[in-house]
């Protein structure tokens, strides 16, 4: 069946038609002048993806992860993302993440902690380090419980992950 074509003047007066030649309405016509993408991909400031300070694997009992320099996410507002995809039931799992300014002097207490987990999921918690604009590395640690009847070691498959706070609005934007 063969759709007749409609004039273009009735279209441009649809109700909610947007018009380019109106300087209000002009960065959401998606002229090249105005275009929203056009300009967020003009500011040149580039998308940053997410950073692995632990990547996934099976883990059985407690650890510590690498050393992670920190780079181009130091003294920024970070989201921190802990995706668990592997447990063993009547077990428990707590990620702290520590910093340090010379790899050497981990502190006292860690930077910021999940609380315990017991299930697959994607959990994320803020780490402000413009708090702390001395820490230069983050290391990750874990340690696992298990409670109820037998003598089963507490197994669990995660990662850890940070990305920049609002890196998923800016890359989303654009796309």
């Amino acid at each position: 069946m063969h759709a007749p074509a409609m004039p273009i003047e009735v279209l441009s007066e649809t109700p909610g038609t947007i018009h380019a030649d109106d300087p209000a309405d002009a960065s959401l016509a998606g002229t090249p002048e105005g275009s929203m993408t056009l300009d967020l991909l003009r500011s040149r400031k580039p998308i940053s993806r997410p950073k692995s300070l632990l990547a996934e694997a099976v883990r059985m009992g407690d650890g510590f992860g690498p050393l992670v320099t920190l780079g181009e996410y130091c003294s920024k507002l970070l989201v921190l993302t802990l995706g668990i995809t592997h447990v063993v039931e009547r077990t428990g799992l707590t990620v702290s993440v520590w910093g340090s300014p010379d790899r050497i002097d981990w502190g006292a207490k860690p930077l910021v902690s999940f609380r315990q987990r017991q299930y697959c999921g994607v959990y994320s918690v803020l780490l402000n380090l413009a708090m702390h604009n001395d820490i230069r590395y983050l290391r990750v640690q874990w340690n696992m419980s298990r409670w109820g009847k037998g003598e089963r070691t507490p197994v669990f498959g995660f990662e850890v992950y940070l990305e920049e706070s609002g890196a998923r609005v800016s890359s989303s934007a654009v796309a």
